[in-house]
């Protein structure tokens, strides 16, 4: 496991601006932009988007995350905790001493008793609270806190997915008191123990918070406060880019708008860059007819050109690299050959092509006519779905778009209410066997949007997750993507996205990552002025 994860640490080193040795400076209030409206809900454990995290994240505590100052390397270091623990039992147990002396905002105590809360939430979430990575722990058997100090996590079964799953980044630590009483109450109200306080929240417009005088990370925050505002067009973002009202966007700009503000900026800006746990996803609707067909879903993979598009449409969107269900270059990842085996990945489109008009003919879905519902967000999204509707209609299927505000495009995926959804799957730190549980059945995992049943590919997965060594865990995951790619298509993985990540050169202490999930709760961000 030790190897892995030094595989994984030379892997994924990060490219752009030096970490450099700075003295951080104290004071000022940082201004960014994020690309989204307003999240579904305040509560971390619920949600899966970034809206969620760059607006409330600086709010809260967590147990563990990974490193700061090399976010790509995949170490950890304790944020609640006061040491990362070597597990026992045969890896089964992990034992978290808490951090004395830690306060939530309203000034009451965090125990272990929280954290312990806080997880049970996370992983045995009450009837009606929704869990978005609950499916994530079901190594776990329980969650204890036998004193006010000590935490400890008992699993069913050792594995080497249990600790990139305890550094995700939404397993915020809420209050259990609070939890008790309501456990939706963190859907709309804010209390934790993060580097800042809520200030002011405009719905659909921004989120502004201040310096807690009481963090318990001595000499942190940097900043006095931070204000997120909220924009999903691009042009407004780079606007306020342009015009200095804002410093940074945390999630990534495409390459037209990076150097149109290089351009026009020059050495005021800084650009980072790094590979993105991140990729496109086509979704077909198992439950609506044609799409219970796995000749139609095969048809619609195969039609569309990914080796041939994938340059072009880098230069326009944050797409890049072409993949299947795993993070290219990741040890678990397919080479070239054997992803292009599956389909929608073959060689000779023209030859695909063909196969899938001949798909749609013998399951009598020729002239097929669908909506494709999409989020109301340019980078990717809307982007990825006029390429696919242009794709799809060189085959003879005709394609509308609805293209819907975040909430509600959520609540339609949840709700099993479209026919073809293009989404996303975007992970924190990479961890390769927890992040393809996407393409379990949602009867499994709750995140799951085709609604399919697959036996097959539950026993495969189960393997894999109880598998700690990389040789066998490889052997294992091949497997499994031909099942739900190859054998079944029941989604279709369509590129993986390229950071671009443009600042103003006053923004310090803020470091890249293949993620725009993690390293977001800005206590080390400073302002060089």
């Amino acid at each position: 496991m030790r190897a892995f994860v030094l595989i994984l640490a030379a892997m994924f080193a990060w490219c752009g601006a030096p970490w450099a040795a700075e003295t951080p400076k104290r004071g000022g209030v940082l201004t960014f932009m994020v690309p989204a409206e307003s999240p579904p809900s305040l509560d971390g454990h619920r949600e899966n988007t970034f809206a969620n995290i760059h607006i409330v994240g600086p709010f809260y505590s967590v147990l563990l995350r990974v490193e700061a100052a090399n976010p790509g390397s995949g170490r950890y270091e304790c944020d609640l905790c006061a040491a990362v623990p070597e597990p026992t039992d045969g890896g089964k147990t992990y034992t978290f001493k808490i951090r004395k002396g830690v306060k939530f905002h309203d000034g009451s105590p965090l125990t272990a008793a929280d954290v312990a809360a806080s997880w049970n939430k996370i992983v045995f979430p009450p009837k009606g609270v929704l869990s978005a990575r609950e499916n994530w722990y079901t190594m776990v058997e329980r969650i204890e806190a036998p004193d006010d100090e000590t935490v400890v996590f008992r699993l069913k079964f050792a594995t080497s997915a249990f600790m990139p799953a305890l550094a995700d980044p939404f397993s915020f630590v809420y209050r259990k008191k609070i939890l008790d009483e309501d456990p939706h109450w963190y859907e709309t109200h804010i209390l934790g123990s993060g580097p800042f306080k809520p200030e002011k929240y405009e719905t659909g417009q921004s989120m502004s918070g201040v310096r807690n005088p009481d963090f318990y990370r001595p000499g942190l925050p940097y900043l006095d406060g931070f204000e997120a505002l909220l924009a999903p067009k691009e042009s407004v973002r780079i606007a306020a880019m342009r015009s200095g009202r804002a410093m940074v966007e945390f999630r990534g700009f495409p390459p037209s708008a990076r150097d149109q503000m290089t351009a026009e900026l020059g050495d005021k800006v800084t650009v980072q860059t790094s590979d993105w746990n991140c990729n496109n996803l086509v979704t077909p609707n198992a439950m609506r007819k044609p799409f219970d067909d796995r000749r139609v879903r095969r048809a619609l993979a195969l039609a569309l050109d990914q080796w041939g598009s994938s340059a072009p449409l880098s230069k326009i969107a944050i797409v890049k690299t072409v993949g299947g269900i795993v993070f290219p270059g990741s040890p678990l990842a397919a080479t070239k050959e054997e992803l292009q085996k599956i389909a929608g990945f073959w060689p000779d489109v023209e030859k695909s092509r063909a196969e899938a008009r001949r798909l749609l003919k013998e399951a009598g879905a020729e002239g097929l006519k669908f909506e494709l519902t999409t989020r109301n967000v340019d980078q990717p999204y809307k982007y990825v779905a006029i390429w696919l509707v242009d794709q799809w209609s060189k085959i003879g299927v005709q394609v509308n778009q609805k293209i819907m505000p975040t909430g509600p495009w959520y609540a339609a995926m949840r709700a099993g209410e479209f026919d073809v959804v293009a989404e996303t799957l975007c992970n924190g730190l990479v961890n390769p066997i927890l992040d393809t549980q996407k393409y379990l059945p949602h009867e499994v995992f709750a995140e799951n949007y085709a609604f399919y049943k697959d036996p097959a590919a539950v026993e495969i997965y189960d393997k894999l997750l109880r598998e700690i060594d990389p040789v066998r865990q490889r052997v294992l995951m091949r497997a499994y993507e031909h099942r739900v790619l190859e054998e079944e298509m029941h989604m279709i993985p369509i590129f993986w996205w390229n950071r671009i990540v443009v600042h103003h050169g006053t923004v310090k202490g803020w470091k890249i990552s293949p993620s725009h999930f993690i390293n977001q709760d800005l206590a080390v961000v400073w302002l060089d002025r």
